[in-house]
C-alpha cells in the first residue's frame, strides 16, 4: 500500500500478496515460508513399538475371548494324517530319545520298505539321482501306430535313452530303456519287437531274434514278408492297437516310476532316517533334516504326489515333539514343501508363529529361508479353505516385518503384491456375499499391519502405486469401518504414504476417500488413535492440492465434522488441564492431554490448509464457530503450555486473516487477536514472534490496529527485530512497518530505535539474496520518503550515500544477479528481480538523487 501520489508505480503490494500457486521447486523453498497463505507442518502420529509380539497388541479394540489367541501349545498329536489315514487323536508324551525309522520287514510282501545295504559305488548312488530327475518318459518313446495324413518322416519315431540306471542288479536295454533283468524278461515276453512306420522297418539286433518265434527266425524273404506282415496291421484294427499301445506305455513309465523312486528312497532317504532315529545331539538332528529337505529335492519327491509322504510326515510330526526352535524351523520347511493341507498346514504355521513370537529366533527365521516357504503358502493356497493357517501365517511374516533386516527380502519376492492379492480376494469376496469369510477381519489386521511396516522401504510405495493399492485399501476400510483394528492400520499406512508427493497424490485422486474419512471421524470421534492419523492424513492431502480441498470441503458436513472433533477434544483438554490444576488423577481410561493436544494440533492445519482456497477461506473467516474455537485456544493455551498447537492455531488465523470481507469475524475481532497475539510477541520463542508478526502484517491494513501498535509500543519491538539477522522475521517485520507509513501521521516512528539505519542494513545484507525483502525496504523507505525535501536531512547524510551506492548497484543486473551457481535458482531470483525490485529500487534512486547534493564521488560496495 503506498500513498496516492506513487501510484505510478503500478502493482507494488504490500507483503501480504499471495503467491501463484506453481509446483515447488528448489527456489520455491526460499519464499514459501512468508507467502500470506501458507501451509503448515506438523509430524506425523507416533506409533509406540509394542513390546511383545502378539496377533493384537494392547490397543486392539478386540477382547481377549474374541480373538484368536497368540498363545498355544502344540505337539506332535496335534498333527494328523489326512492326506493318508487318520491318526490316533490321543495325545503321545513327549519322546525321550528320536523317533525310529520305518522298520525293517519281517515279511517278503513288503520289499520297499526294506533297508538294503547301500550299493559300495558312491558314484553309482549319484547316477541313482540324477536319472531319478530325468527319468525316461516311455510314452515319449513307444512306437504308436501312424497318422495316415502326416509324411512318413513325421510317422517315424525311434528314440533311444541316452542315460542308464545303475544298480546292484544286473541291467538290461530294452527299447532304449535299461531295465533290471527280472523287469527285461517279462518286458520281452510282452514287447517281442519294436515296429517302426512309414515303410521302414529296423533291424532285429541278435538278443532280440533269439526271442522271436521261429516262424518269424527263418525263411529269408518268406520270414522278412511274414515280419513286414505282421508288423502292418490292418485299419480296422487301428484304434484297438492305438488304445492298447497307450495303456502299455503308461504302465511301463509307472513300473520305471516305482523302482527308481524304491531305488533313491533306500539310497539317499532310508540313511537319513536311520540318523534321525539314532541321533541324540539336536544339532546333528538338525544337519540330518537338512540333509532331507536337500535330497527330497534331489530327488523331486517333494510336493504332494510321493507316495512315502505320509510315512515321511509321520516321521517328522513326532520330532515336534523335541522342542527345539531351530529344529522345528527346520521341520516345518520340510512340512511346508511335502504341501500339507487343512489341518497340518494350520499346525505347521502355528508352529512357526510360536517360534517367531521371539525376537531372537529371526537370526534363525532368516538363515533357514522360512520367509519363502510361508509366502508360498499364501500365493498357492485357497484363501477361503485355509484362513486361520493365513492368520498364522501373516502373522509371522508381520512379526518379521517389524526387523529391517527382512524388508528388502520380503520385498524381493514378492510379499507388497501376495498381501494385496489376499486383500482383493476378500474385497471381492464380500462385495459378492455381503458377509464376511471367516476370521477374515482378523487376517486383514495382520495384513494390513505388516504392509504398515513394509511401506517404510520406497520401492513398496512404488509396487503399491503400480498396482493401484490405495483405492483397495479405502475399500476395505468402508467393508470393515465397524473393525477399529483395520480402520486404525489402513489409517497408519495412509499417514505413512501421504507423507510423499506421488503417494498423496494417487489418494487425493480417489474421490471416495473423503467420505470416507469424515465417516470413519463421525463413528471413532473420541477415538484418538484413530482419527488423528485420519485428520494427519487430511491435512497432507489438502497441504499442496488445491482441487482435493474443494473436493473434501464439498462432502456433505466436511467442516461440521471438523468443528465437531475439535470442539470435542477441546473439552477434554479444559478438562484435563482442570483436573492437573486441582491436583488429581486422571483415569487411565482418559486420553493423556498430549495425545488430545495432538489432534488439535492436526486439526488445525487441516483448517490452515483448506483456507488457502479463496472460496473455503472467505467462509471459513466468516464462520463464527471456527474463529471462536481458534481464539479459544489462543486464550487458554500459552506457547509454553503447547508450542505447536499455539503456532499452528495463529498460523491458522493468519490464513483467515488475509481476506478482507464484510462478513469476516477475524475482522470483527480484530483488537481481541491484537491483544492476543502480544503474549506471543512477549515470548521467547521466535517462531511464535514469527507468527504473531505474521497476523499483525495482514490486520496491519487496519487504520485501528495501526493505532494499536504504535500504542502498545509494538512498532518499537518490530525494529528492534531488524537487528535479528533472520531472512523471514526481517521481512514479516518490514511489511508491518511498511503498513504503518501509509499513515503520514506514523512515518515518524522510523526515526525511533535507528529505524531507517536498520532497514539500510537490511537492504545490505539481504538484498542479494532476497530480493522480496530488499523490495519491502524500498517500499518503505519510498512512504517514508513521499514529501522528501533533501536526502540528508531525510535518511541522514551516512545512510543516503550507502543507499545512492547500494541502489545503483543492486539495479546493475550483471552485479546484482551473478552468483548463483543453481540456473533454476538465478531464474527465480532474476523473476523477483525484475517484477518486484527493480521498479521500486530504480524510483526510490531517482528520487535521492534527484534531492541530494553529491560532495564527493561514492565508493563501489563490495560483496
Amino acid at each position: 500500500m503506498l500513498s496516492p501520489n506513487d501510484k505510478k508505480l503500478g502493482n507494488l503490494d504490500p507483503f501480504y500478496r499471495p503467491s501463484v500457486a506453481k509446483p515447488k521447486t528448489s527456489a520455491e523453498i526460499i519464499s514459501e515460508a512468508r507467502n500470506a497463505l501458507r501451509t503448515v507442518r506438523t509430524q506425523r502420529p507416533f506409533t509406540p513399538q509394542e513390546d511383545q509380539r502378539k496377533l493384537f497388541g494392547p490397543a486392539s479394540s478386540r477382547t481377549p475371548e474374541n480373538r484368536p489367541p497368540s498363545s498355544f501349545s502344540l505337539h506332535a498329536s496335534s498333527f494328523e494324517s489326512s492326506d493318508s489315514r487318520p491318526i490316533s487323536g490321543t495325545r503321545l508324551s513327549p519322546l525321550e530319545l528320536k523317533p525310529k525309522a520305518p522298520a525293517s520287514p519281517t515279511t517278503k510282501e513288503d520289499p520297499c520298505l526294506a533297508f538294503p545295504k547301500p550299493p559300495v559305488d558312491p558314484a553309482k548312488i549319484r547316477r541313482v539321482s540324477s536319472a531319478r530327475a530325468r527319468l525316461f518318459r516311455v510314452a515319449s518313446q513307444v512306437a504308436f501306430l501312424p497318422d495316415r495324413t502326416l509324411p512318413s518322416a513325421e510317422r517315424k519315431k525311434t528314440i533311444e535313452s541316452k542315460e542308464r540306471i545303475m544298480t546292484g542288479d544286473s541291467m538290461v536295454k530294452i527299447n532304449g530303456i535299461y531295465l533290471t533283468e527280472s523287469n527285461a524278461i517279462g518286458h520281452l515276453k510282452s514287447h517281442p519287437l519294436q515296429l517302426t512306420y512309414g515303410g521302414g522297418f529296423r533291424e532285429i539286433k541278435e538278443q532280440e531274434a533269439a526271442s522271436l518265434p521261429s516262424h518269424l527266425r527263418s525263411g529269408g524273404d518268406q520270414g522278412e514278408r511274414r515280419l513286414r506282415a505282421a508288423s502292418c496291421p490292418n485299419s480296422s484294427d487301428l484304434s484297438s492297437l492305438e488304445t492298447k499301445a497307450v495303456s502299455k506305455a503308461n504302465s511301463q513309465e509307472k513300473d520305471i516310476d516305482s523302482e527308481v523312486d524304491d531305488i533313491f528312497w533306500n539310497t539317499r532317504i532310508v540313511p537319513i532316517l536311520h540318523e534321525l532315529e539314532k541321533e541324540e545331539n539336536t544339532e546333528m538332528v538338525c544337519t540330518a533334516c537338512t540333509q532331507l529337505h536337500h535330497a527330497l529335492e534331489e530327488g523331486n519327491m517333494l510336493g504332494s504326489k510321493f507316495k512315502r509322504r505320509s510315512i515321511l510326515l509321520k516321521t517328522l510330526y513326532k520330532l515336534v515333539d523335541v522342542g527345539s526352535d531351530s529344529l522345528s524351523l527346520k521341520l516345518a520347511k520340510i512340512i511346508l514343501a511335502l504341501k500339507v493341507s487343512r489341518k497340518n498346514l494350520l499346525n505347521v504355521c502355528k508352529l512357526i508363529f510360536k517360534i517367531s513370537r521371539n525376537e531372537k529366533n529371526d537370526s534363525l527365521i532368516q538363515n533357514d529361508g522360512i520367509l519363502e516357504s510361508l509366502l508360498e503358502v499364501l500365493r498357492s493356497e485357497d484363501l477361503q479353505t485355509n484362513t486361520e493357517a493365513f492368520l498364522y501365517c501373516v502373522g509371522t511374516i508381520k512379526f518379521i516385518s517389524g526387523n529391517p533386516r527382512f524388508l528388502n527380502e520380503m520385498i524381493s519376492k514378492g510379499a507388497v503384491e501376495i498381501l494385496m492379492n489376499l486383500i482383493k480376494q476378500i474385497n471381492e469376496n464380500t462385495k459378492k456375499c455381503s458377509t464376511c469369510l471367516p476370521n477374515s477381519g482378523h487376517l486383514l489386521v495382520q495384513m494390513t499391519a505388516t504392509l504398515r511396516n513394509l511401506v517404510d522401504s520406497p520401492l513398496a510405495r512404488s509396487k503399491l502405486l503400480s498396482i493401484s493399492a490405495l483405492p483397495q485399501l479405502c475399500v476395505v476400510m468402508g467393508q470393515h469401518t465397524d473393525d477399529k483394528d483395520v480402520c486404525t492400520n489402513i489409517a497408519r499406512i495412509f499417514s505413512k504414504l501421504t507423507s510423499y508427493h506421488d503417494c498423496c497424490v494417487a489418494l487425493a485422486s480417489y474421490s471416495r476417500c473423503y467420505a470416507l474419512f469424515l465417516n470413519l471421524i463421525n463413528k471413532y470421534q473420541k477415538k484418538q488413535d484413530l482419527v488423528v492419523r485420519i485428520v494427519f492424513i487430511l491435512g497432507n492431502l489438502t497441504a499442496k492440492n488445491n482441487q482435493a480441498r474443494e473436493q473434501f470441503s464439498k462432502e456433505k458436513g466436511s467442516i461440521p465434522t471438523l468443528l465437531s472433533l475439535f470442539h470435542t477434544f477441546s473439552e477434554l483438554d479444559l478438562h484435563s488441564r482442570k483436573q492437573v490444576a486441582e491436583g488429581e488423577e486422571q483415569p487411565e481410561a482418559q486420553t493423556p492431554q498430549a495425545q488430545v493436544e495432538d489432534v488439535l494440533i492436526k486439526l488445525t492445519r487441516v483448517l490452515a490448509n483448506l483456507a488457502i482456497h479463496p472460496g473455503i477461506g472467505q467462509a471459513l473467516a466468516a464462520n463464527p464457530h471456527v474463529v471462536g474455537l481458534l481464539l479459544s485456544t489462543l486464550e487458554y493455551k500459552s506457547i509454553d503450555d503447547c508450542e505447536e498447537l499455539v503456532i499452528n492455531t495463529t498460523a491458522t488465523i493468519n490464513n483467515l486473516s488475509y481476506y478482507q470481507v464484510k462478513n469476516s469475524i477475524i475482522q470483527d475481532k480484530k483488537l481481541h487477536i491484537a491483544e492476543l497475539l502480544l503474549k506471543l510477541l512477549m515470548s521467547n520463542n521466535m517462531d511464535g514472534i514469527l507468527e504473531a508478526v505474521r497476523v499483525l502484517g495482514n490486520l496491519s491494513q487496519d487504520h485501528d490496529i495501526c493505532d494499536f501498535i504504535v500504542q502498545k509500543n509494538v512498532h518499537k519491538f518490530l525494529i528492534a527485530l531488524l537487528d535479528a539477522k533472520h531472512q523471514d522475521i526481517c521481512f514479516s517485520a518490514c511489511g508491518v512497518l511498511l503498513n504503518l507509513t501509509v499513515d503520514k501521521d506514523k512515518r515518524v516512528i522510523l526515526k525511533e530505535g535507528g529505524g531507517i539505519k536498520k532497514l539500510v542494513g537490511c537492504l545490505r545484507d539481504f538484498g542479494p539474496t532476497d530480493w522480496q525483502l530488499a523490495c519491502l525496504v524500498c517500499k518503505t523507505l519510498w512512504n517514508f520518503s513521499e514529501n522528501i525535501t533533501n536526502a540528508s536531512s531525510c535518511f541522514g547524510d551516512e545512510d543516503t550515500n550507502t543507499l545512492l551506492v547500494l541502489l545503483s548497484s543492486f539495479l546493475d543486473e550483471e552485479l546484482a544477479l551473478d552468483g548463483s551457481s543453481d540456473q533454476e535458482l538465478k531464474n527465480y531470483h532474476k523473476l523477483h528481480w525484475e517484477t518486484e525490485f527493480k521498479p521500486v529500487a530504480q524510483q526510490l534512486l531517482n528520487r535521492i538523487q534527484s534531492h541530494h547534493t553529491f560532495l564527493e564521488p561514492l565508493p563501489i560496495p563490495s560483496f
